[in-house]
């Protein structure tokens, strides 16, 4: 056991390529693996697995979480939400066709006003509950606080950044004595460098849409989460990340392969 984790199991996928155009030709799709981590909390067992790009399923006290689940992961076998959390309203994370196959009676949307009302859909495709930056709400028992989640620096040109302000939302969870961080598509924030006591982080490092893999580093010297993956690791070398942190105490750095590696 390290920090309280261990690893659980390792779950098959199948996850679909990049598929840009309508029009264009799926190819079959490529196989992962998607390892479960134990996380020993006050109030249970948490189960963390990341999936593929930005998704992320977490379960706990018998319910099931999906972060930002996308279409091109094959879901094929995996449990359908008692919440699903969405950080922000670009597609990848804010992917109708999913949260449909995804839902159930009683499935809790969770999001920024920007992803309710995008959505536009409540109460058929489940409850939804909003929490922006900077509130604590706490929805079937798990807490949620927003965290700013955009960009400092990219955007398509000066004063036009792909992320604005206000509009996503990172978010800490909390599971029993444990605090679990994921940040959304985001720059290296005062709000995330301010962040305290986190057990458990996803970061997002895909410029120029999100920070770098030296930024991301960076960051998480900041707020130093115990355990940390790279996520939303598209066009960047998440071993980059992990060689930036090797020397850093009490920072354990977890590469899972997200993003189609064979």
């Amino acid at each position: 056991m390290r920090n309280g984790l261990t690893r659980y199991s390792a779950l098959m996928l199948f996850v679909l390529p990049l598929v840009f155009s309508p029009a264009a030709q799926a190819a079959p799709p490529a196989r992962v693996n998607a390892i479960t981590d134990t996380v020993v909390t006050s109030a249970g067992e948490l189960r963390v697995t990341p999936l593929y790009h930005g998704s992320v399923m977490l379960q706990f006290a018998g319910k099931v979480i999906h972060i930002d689940p996308w279409s091109e992961a094959d879901y094929s076998g995996l449990p359908s939400g008692d919440l699903i959390v969405s950080t922000h309203t670009h597609a990848d994370h804010l992917d109708r066709v999913m949260i449909e196959r995804l839902k159930k009676d009683g499935t809790i949307i969770v999001g920024p006003d920007a992803v309710i009302d995008t959505l536009n859909c409540a109460p058929g495709c489940g409850q939804v509950e909003t929490v922006n930056n900077g509130e604590r709400k706490t929805v079937l028992g798990i807490g949620f606080e927003g965290v700013a989640m955009y960009n400092i620096t990219h955007g398509s040109r000066p004063g036009m950044p792909f992320h604005h302000k206000g509009v996503g939302s990172g978010y800490v969870m909390t599971f029993g004595d444990k605090r679990l961080y994921v940040s959304g598509d985001s720059d290296c924030t005062p709000q995330m460098r301010a962040l305290r006591h986190i057990d458990i982080a996803f970061l997002n490092m895909s410029p120029p849409r999100t920070m770098s893999t030296v930024e991301a580093a960076a960051c998480a010297r900041a707020f130093r989460p115990k355990v940390v993956y790279p996520l939303h690791y598209r066009r960047s070398n998440p071993a980059d990340f992990a060689e930036a942190l090797k020397n850093e105490p009490g920072i354990e750095v977890r590469i899972r392969k997200l993003e189609g590696e064979p």
